[in-house]
């Protein structure tokens, strides 16, 4: 059997309206046919004609015929139209825009193959037995397949609204998890910070300590000094002189050795660790904030 490149539930109803456009054509034409039967019983009764009469009855058999044809020929553009009606009713009920192509009418070619597909579907049909069977009637659109299939699609929405939601809350714990483990680093780096700072008040405070020491015994000593002959006084001064600037050259060592302290401890892996893993979870905060923006019902 020559095929319309559909599939079997649709081919189906092409068979059925080729069927009933099949019937009504041969109606039709029986009733072609018999306005030419009346015309012979009613007359055709003598043996000759004139010109006028002959055009006179022509004329007449013309009218009968051209209105028999025109009325076929709206009732099939009007039958056209109520099919049309109801396949475009069907999509409208899924929110579906069809489209046609006037110009596939004329087509010879689809006219051939639909011509084919006649034949074949009436042969066909002429070989099957002939069973009394009941069509089924056309199912309400709001009814049947339809509703279930609402359902249906109703249903896998709300499942993936479900998925949604739990998807959302993992989120949300995620970011709330990435916040505590934040203030956890952020406490680490501010205690380290206070016992880098301790480290240096006790290092400073031992280093004074020292120096006081230093500053007293030689005070003492320069007391002392002082004590003796007069002939020791310059080189008593001198060592006293010697002294201070050993206490500034102290002094300015402590401080290079702050700084150097505070650069070398910039430079330990345990600090650049702790700023490198602050710095990736701002970043995992941000991004887990974007991402729980997305999912936020809008207003």
């Amino acid at each position: 059997m020559a095929e319309l490149g559909l599939n079997e539930h649709h081919q189906n109803e092409v068979i059925n309206y080729m069927r009933f456009a099949r019937s009504k054509r041969g109606l039709r034409l029986k009733t072609v046919d018999s306005c030419f039967q009346d015309l012979k019983e009613s007359r055709l009764v003598e043996e000759t004609f004139t010109i006028d009469e002959v055009s006179e009855v022509l004329n007449g058999l013309q009218a009968v015929v051209h209105s028999e044809v025109e009325s076929e020929l709206i009732n099939t553009a009007y039958t056209n139209v109520l099919l049309l009606r109801q396949l475009f009713a069907q999509a409208e009920k899924w929110y579906l825009k069809l489209q046609t192509d006037i110009s596939e009418l004329e087509n010879r070619e689809l006219l051939e193959q639909v011509a084919e597909f006649e034949k074949a579907e009436i042969t066909s049909s002429n070989k099957k037995p002939i069973l009394d069977i009941t069509k089924p009637k056309l199912a309400p659109l709001n009814e049947g397949g339809t509703a279930e299939l609402l359902n249906k699609e109703i249903l896998r929405l709300q499942e993936e609204n479900e998925k949604l939601k739990s998807r959302l809350k993992t989120i949300e714990i995620q970011a709330t998890s990435a916040l505590d483990e934040k203030s956890k680093l952020e406490k680490a780096l501010q205690d380290l910070q206070l016992d880098q700072g301790n480290q240096k008040d006790f290092i400073k405070a031992q280093d004074l300590s020292n120096l006081e020491n230093t500053v007293a015994a030689l005070k003492s000593e320069f007391q002392k000094t002082l004590n003796d002959k007069t002939e020791n006084q310059k080189s008593l001064e001198e060592n006293l002189a010697t002294a201070k600037h050993d206490l500034l050259r102290v002094q300015e060592q402590l401080h290079m050795a702050e700084k150097e302290l505070e650069k070398k401890f910039q430079q330990t892996a345990a600090y650049r660790n702790m700023k490198e893993i602050l710095t990736k979870k701002n970043d995992q905060i941000k991004d887990l904030r974007k991402r729980l923006a997305q999912y936020e019902p809008e207003d």
